[in-house]
């Protein structure tokens, strides 16, 4: 066998798809085929495909970017099957899924609106990472003045983003009497489906404020909470998947067993039933959403930058550090957990133990650069509006102003030991100049408004934020981590 397919999956040992794929009927069109959506939302479909549910609820990819075409091509070369590795830390199971049942490839802007204005499609999902919602940080909106979406509101027929192309396609479907479809967002952000809402509503009111208008009214948005660790792929997944299991798959995903999904139920042109796959609907799923940002992302926030200024290479080797669990530790039970909220039903402090045996698994391979990886975008959403209510509740915020003055020292571009860090954020061509600047000046770094807003600017945490700094450059990590765990 040299390439999983529909005509190859009887040959394999591990098991595939229980349904009959031909059968299957499209229903949703998701916006960003990574690795998450595909072990996150794409499981859960597959295993109520697997109980005879959700058959008219297949799964229609739907590319944007240019780094959309290689996963694209690679999944249509095998009839988009793929194999997922779910993996705790003593055993490994492999299955084959088969929900996705086509892929409109990046540049098909027509066939994409064509796919969105046809009323069998009820859900747009998105997971197109956290920067992908054009956010302007300075004040928390969508930002309307963005080149990309001021080029698709003088060209709305012709749409390049996500989110001028739902438009088009909600144009499309109004005009020709169908309901709206649900837009349904899967990335992290706090409040994503009225993130989402506000993305959608303001990018028609560039070019229709009357479709605008209808929109806001119209069409829902559920918040989600989802979570799954799950790392990049590489050549190292590819070939463990052919050796160990015996699958010969080019875009195999490998991720936690840990799987979660909180999600508020307002699908009103219908909806797979979920809630037999593990789903869990509430009315409001804010606490989910603080819990999870706040202990979860911010976590790794914490776990990333000293790992990464000591050249650890897997997150689970950081998690055996002494000092940077210990770090973690203290950070969490000081100051990030007494920021979160209660949760209906949930113990914060077994949350955050289980968070810590996610991180230390080892069978998982998740790299510390992968977690330090566009700082620019996270950062404003998983640890300064965690400062901001600190201080706003007249707390202190030693912790998270180590965290942040890690995160500076990080984007200075050179580890403890004199190693290049390579380029790992979006914006690292403007990052890398003002951490370097900060060694001598903080406010060149805390003076980035799209990132800390007013934070930035409080002394309460801009002292502690450029005392830390000074002793990352002066003594080290090792020592500044030191002096930070003893107090």
């Amino acid at each position: 066998m040299d390439r999983l397919s529909n005509q190859t999956l009887a040959q394999l040992d591990q098991p595939g798809p229980g349904y009959d794929r031909a059968a299957l009927r499209p229903g949703i069109l998701h916006f960003g085929v990574g690795n998450f959506f595909r072990a996150h939302q794409a499981a859960y479909l597959d295993r109520l495909m697997n109980m005879g549910l959700a058959q008219d609820f297949a799964i229609i990819g739907a590319g944007v970017m240019p780094g959309d075409v290689r996963m694209r091509d690679t999944l249509a070369a095998q009839d988009y099957l793929y194999t997922l590795v779910e993996q705790s830390a003593d055993r490994s199971d492999a299955r084959v899924l088969g929900p996705i049942v086509d892929y409109i490839a990046p540049g098909d802007h027509g066939r994409i609106i064509a796919t969105l204005a046809d009323p069998a499609i009820r859900i747009v999902a998105l997971t197109i990472t956290e920067g992908g919602y054009f956010i302007d940080a300075a004040t928390g909106h969508f930002d309307r003045a963005h080149p990309a979406i001021a080029a698709d509101a003088a060209n709305p027929e012709a749409p390049q983003t996500v989110f001028g192309l739902i438009v088009a396609g909600l144009k499309a479907r109004r005009a020709a009497g169908h309901p709206p479809f649900t837009v349904m967002c899967c990335d992290n952000i706090p409040h994503n489906g009225k993130v989402t809402c506000e993305a959608v509503a303001e990018t028609a009111r560039l070019s229709d404020p009357e479709l605008a208008g209808w929109i806001a009214a119209n069409v829902a948005f559920p918040n989600a909470m989802v979570d799954r660790i799950t790392p990049a792929t590489s050549d190292r997944e590819r070939r463990m998947v052919r050796e160990d299991f015996g699958i010969p798959d080019e875009a195999p995903v490998f991720c936690e067993d840990f799987i979660q999904w909180v999600l508020e139920d307002n699908f009103p042109a219908g909806r797979p039933p979920l809630e037999k796959a593990g789903v869990e609907f509430v009315a409001d799923v804010t606490p989910w959403e603080l819990m999870k940002i706040r202990i979860l992302n911010g976590g790794h926030a914490v776990i990333a930058y000293p790992a990464g200024l000591l050249d650890i290479h897997f997150v689970h080797e950081a998690m055996a550090d002494a000092q940077v669990r210990a770090f973690l530790e203290k950070i969490e039970a000081d100051e990030i957990i007494p920021a979160v909220p209660p949760v209906p039903g949930t113990d914060l402090q077994a949350y955050f133990a289980k968070v810590a045996e996610r991180c230390a698994n080892p069978k998982i391979g998740d790299t510390v650069r992968r977690l330090c990886l566009d700082g620019s975008n996270r950062q404003p959403k998983f640890i300064v509006p965690t400062v901001a209510h600190r201080l706003q509740a007249g707390l202190p915020v030693e912790g998270l102003a180590l965290e942040s003055a890690l995160w500076c020292r990080y984007c200075a571009g050179v580890t403890d030991s004199g190693a290049e860090i390579a380029p790992n954020d979006p914006n690292w061509d403007s990052l890398l100049p003002r951490a370097q600047a900060a060694r001598h000046d903080p406010a060149a770094w805390l003076g980035m408004a799209e990132i800390y807003g007013a934070t930035g600017r409080d002394p309460r945490f801009a002292e502690p934020f450029a005392r830390w700094l000074a002793m990352l450059w002066d003594k080290g990590t090792r020592a500044t981590l030191d002096a930070y765990l003893k107090g």
